[in-house]
Parts: structure tokens; C-alpha cells; sequence
């Protein structure tokens, strides 16, 4: 029996799919539709591979037509399942940043640093093995380059803040980004008659608070109609949370800095982040138990604290 797997389809030939990651909907690999190809953003865990299939096929479309599977940038939650889609998808070029291509070509170095991270039973369950993908089948995006799927014309972007090899992608068709994680987490548990509710997300070992909002500025510029965000799903009122999102920004570099002497820095700037926003939740309107509530924010609160402390020990004014 196929598996029953959350797709949201918007205007436009795009449907978010959820990647069966973690928890329902909690990240999501995007299926980009012409007449003429199909292109995948976000490739999720080798799992997500046949969830992806699974909604091409009930499209009536065929893994033969994908043309580019693109990946905003080398984190495994985005491009752990590359290397099994591409065996899946005959036809198809991996689209990478510049310093992130090296990484899906020869994912050895990934795999090792994650396992470290993780451990091997937890990788192994979340992962499973990193699948190299040919060097020929490989090709990266520059700085303002552009990619035409039939009559649709991507425009990529180097944005970084969250990470140093990540890229977002601009669809003129649609009016949207593909944000991979620069433009925050929305789950849409969140969701209420307000409207979106959104959070940044760093990297343990790459976050920086300029470096992000500068990149959500340039994205700005476009005034876009929609953000399809990896966590999850495609948001609108975009100019409230780009605002929401600067001020949040700014918001884990102080309390960084305020914590930064603290014998107990980790607890504290996860106490504190936990508070600030459940706070921030429940001035929005969500209505979920306390519990609920932390065990949502647990595993971001969590990253972005380790985030915020590899920025203050490595990068900070540096």
C-alpha cells in the first residue's frame, strides 16, 4: 500500500512534499512542474527519495523527466538524499553552491563530521549512508547565474548567514524564493488567524547575524509574493516576516552577548530562547499546550544555541 504522504500544492506547478523527516512536516522537498521537465529543490534523506517519486508518479509525471535536482546548500536535512535521488532520476543534474558541490561529489568528509556529531546509530537511522554523485552530473550556480526549466527561469543568489555554501533561488513565475533556511523555520502547526509564525534557525558552525540579514535584504529587493521555506512550506505577508525575522536575528546576537562571560552560557541562551519564544508564540495566538509547544521548539532551541555559541567563540569580529 503507497504511503500517505503530505503534499501542499500551490499556484504555478509547485507542491511542497513532506520529506518524512523527524516529524510530520517539519521539512519539505519542492516539486517544480512545466510542461516540458520537472525539477526537484531540496532532496530531504534517502528515505524522502521514494516519497518524492511517489507524489511524481501521482502527478502522472515519470522520475525520467526531472531535469535538475538543486539543493540551497549541503546540510543533510536538505542534501542527505541526493546521491539516491540522482540514481533514481536518470535524466538529471545536481545544481550545488560553489563550496558545497565538493561535498556531494565526494560526501565522505560530510558523513564523517556528521557521524561524530550524531553518532553512528542515530546517523545511520536519520541518514543511512551518503551516496556519492558523479562529478560529470554536477554542476554549481554562481552568483547571480540562472537556470531555465522550460519556459520557467530560476535565478540563483549566494546568501549567507546561515550557512557559507548556501544559495536561495528566485522563480519570477511564482514571484518566490526557495529559502532553503535563510529565510527561518514556519511550521505550520504555528499557524494562526494572525498568520505565519517565524523563527530564524542557525548552523553550529557557521551563523552570521549580519551576513544573514544582509542576504534577507537582497532578497527583499525582488518584493516577493511568496518564501517556499524548507521548514516548511510556502509563506505570504512577507514583508511582516522579513521584519519579524531581522529583529529575531538581531535578537540571538544579543542574547549571545549577554550570556557570552557566563559559566553556564549554554543553558542559559537555551533557557532564554525557549522563553522568548514560547512568549512570541503565545502573543501570536497559538493555542497548543506548554508541552506541545517545547517539544516543537526543543530540537531548533537546541541548534540555534549552538549556533549563537560557535558565532561568539569563532566568529564574532572576526
Amino acid at each position: 500500500m503507497a504511503e500517505c504522504i503530505t503534499a501542499l500544492e500551490y499556484e504555478g506547478g509547485i507542491t511542497a512534499i513532506d520529506s518524512g523527516m523527524v516529524r510530520p512536516q517539519m521539512a519539505a522537498c519542492y516539486l517544480l512542474e512545466t510542461e516540458s521537465t520537472l525539477a526537484v529543490v531540496e532532496a530531504g534523506n534517502n528515505d524522502s527519495a521514494d516519497r518524492i517519486l511517489q507524489v511524481i508518479a501521482s502527478r502522472g509525471r515519470s522520475p525520467q523527466e526531472v531535469s535538475h535536482v538543486i539543493v540551497t546548500h549541503v546540510h543533510l536535512d536538505h542534501a542527505g538524499g541526493a546521491g539516491k535521488l540522482m540514481q533514481l532520476m536518470p535524466n538529471a543534474t545536481l545544481v550545488a553552491h560553489p563550496r558545497g558541490a565538493r561535498h556531494l561529489i565526494d560526501p565522505s568528509r560530510l558523513e564523517a563530521s556528521a557521524r561524530a556529531v550524531y553518532g553512528d546509530v542515530q546517523f545511520d537511522r536519520m541518514y543511512g549512508t551518503l551516496i556519492p554523485v558523479a562529478g560529470e552530473r554536477v554542476i554549481v550556480m554562481q552568483d547571480g547565474d540562472s537556470l531555465q526549466l522550460g519556459q520557467r527561469r530560476l535565478e540563483f543568489i549566494d546568501t549567507p548567514g546561515h550557512a557559507r555554501h548556501h544559495f536561495c533561488i528566485w522563480d519570477e513565475q511564482s514571484r518566490g524564493w526557495f529559502t532553503g533556511d535563510t529565510f527561518g523555520i514556519s511550521y505550520r502547526e504555528l499557524d494562526t488567524e494572525n498568520g505565519p509564525f517565524i523563527f530564524p534557525t542557525t548552523t553550529p558552525i557557521q551563523f552570521d547575524p549580519p551576513a544573514l540579514i544582509a542576504s534577507m535584504e537582497r532578497m527583499m529587493e525582488k518584493d516577493p509574493d511568496n518564501m517556499y521555506l524548507t521548514h516548511f512550506g510556502r509563506v505570504q505577508d512577507v514583508r511582516r516576516l522579513a521584519a519579524d525575522m531581522k529583529l529575531s536575528v538581531q535578537q540571538f546576537a544579543d542574547l549571545g552577548s549577554r550570556f557570552d562571560a557566563d559559566k553556564n552560557r549554554e543553558e542559559k541562551i537555551q533557557t532564554e530562547m525557549m522563553d522568548w519564544l514560547t512568549g512570541r508564540a503565545r502573543n501570536h495566538g497559538v493555542g497548543c499546550s506548554d508541552t506541545r509547544l517545547r517539544d516543537i521548539f526543543g530540537n531548533d532551541v537546541v541548534l540555534n544555541t549552538q549556533g549563537i555559541e560557535f558565532w561568539l567563540d569563532h566568529g564574532r569580529n572576526k
